[in-house]
């Protein structure tokens, strides 16, 4: 039996489970009340074949939404734990700006649902933060998914992987071509970490897939790097369908 494990009734004892967003008792520190976890939305089938964003209608399997077809991604599928909504969205906010780094276990267990064929063969790559926003926050929450993932596969963990070179504005509000102009440059893969990028299978991890322009930038880095396949793996994924 682990330490943690065996220390978990005295800890639970002086610090009661509750809930990270309501603050409802439950039974364990790393998990949500009943009421909370009823309000998460997951992406079911069907769903697109290249990108994974579900359809409203019964399609053909392995369809392609229209957003693939009529720019084909670089990216080898997105494999979202659940859809954006307000419960997703108040418990990414707690984790990110709410410094609860001990919520990425969780978050990371929900995600693990969507990548069981990740192995030890795969590099876990997080998103990275320019240094700046890394000092104000002090940790890099994609970095944290990242590991708390490599501890449940066994895959490799490269957290420097990705360098944000350029510190970039706010991407909310902005057009397609703006944005790609914002991260123009701002995201390379540190040239040491490059030889073992080639030929690679590379788990990219984020907390939320918003306009996708952020991870196009990181998967376009790696690609160049010569990884050879490069899938896209986040808590909570935006869709202007998804329920609210």
């Amino acid at each position: 039996m682990s330490i943690a494990a065996t220390l978990a009734p005295i800890v639970d004892l002086m610090f009661p489970p509750r809930c990270p967003l309501c603050g409802a008792g439950i039974q364990s520190q790393a998990g949500l009340c009943s009421d909370c976890w009823s309000e998460l939305a997951f992406p079911g089938e069907p769903a697109c074949g290249a990108c994974g964003r579900p359809f409203a209608q019964t399609v053909t399997p392995g369809a392609i939404c229209a957003p693939c077809l009529a720019e084909p991604p670089q990216h080898d599928g997105i494999a979202a734990a659940t859809l954006y909504n307000p419960i997703s969205r108040k418990l990414v906010l707690t984790f990110k700006h709410g410094n609860r780094i001990m919520l990425a276990p969780m978050l990371a267990r929900l995600m693990l649902a969507k990548l069981g064929f990740v192995d030890e063969g795969w590099i876990l790559v997080p998103v990275p933060l320019h240094r700046w926003r890394l000092w104000k926050r002090g940790y890099n929450q994609s970095a944290e998914l990242a590991r708390a993932l490599a501890r449940h596969k066994g895959a490799q963990l490269m957290v420097d992987a990705l360098v944000r070179h350029k510190a970039t504005r706010s991407l909310g509000g902005l057009g397609k071509a703006a944005r790609k102009r914002a991260l123009s440059g701002a995201i390379r893969v540190d040239p040491r970490r490059a030889p073992r990028l080639a030929g690679a299978r590379v788990v990219l991890v984020d907390d939320v897939y918003t306009s996708g322009a952020t991870a196009a930038a990181c998967v376009a880095a790696l690609k160049r790097a010569g990884a050879q396949v490069v899938v896209i793996a986040c808590f909570a994924r935006v869709l202007e369908d998804a329920p609210n």
